[in-house]
């Protein structure tokens, strides 16, 4: 079975968690971990897209291959020259945000819906590109164990 998910707008990264002190009502002192807003409402956007997509499905449960595109928008102060070249693929993005940090927010966000867990993840694919279109796309392939790397 494959799914493909299409998160629209600029692809965000993982959110590094929070910390604050916090106390109880009756002086209890603790420390709270929390994830960034954005980070949270990025991850309720790709929870409500898997879910959309799988259709009510029960999540996948066998190895899988996930193949990740994020397509990230080409900097406004960029000449018209280099911007086409960028959006021609000739000019790769090598700034933040960090491509590892953007698979992990959607993953986390498709965790329990698309798949079971993501201990199932065996092949991964991801890079990111320029677009006029800025998005990010999963795609999630479940493997026949006795067939070859699908691609």
């Amino acid at each position: 079975m494959r799914v493909t998910l299409t998160i629209p707008g600029v692809p965000i990264a993982k959110g590094r968690p929070r910390f604050r002190n916090r106390r109880t009502a009756t002086g209890v002192e603790f420390v709270q971990t929390y994830s960034p807003e954005k980070t949270r409402s990025y991850d309720a956007v790709v929870r409500t897209l898997a879910e959309q997509a799988m259709a009510g499905r029960p999540p996948l449960t066998g190895a899988l291959q996930v193949n990740f595109v994020a397509f990230l928008p080409v900097p406004r102060s960029w000449s018209q020259k280099r911007a086409r070249s960028a959006l021609a693929g000739l000019v790769l993005p090598t700034y933040r945000p960090d491509l590892d940090n953007m698979i992990k927010n959607v993953l986390d966000g498709s965790n329990g819906i698309l798949f079971a867990d993501d201990a199932l993840i065996t092949d991964v694919v991801m890079s990111k590109r320029y677009s006029d279109r800025p998005r990010a796309v999963l795609e999630v392939i479940e493997l026949d164990p006795t067939s070859e790397v699908q691609s």
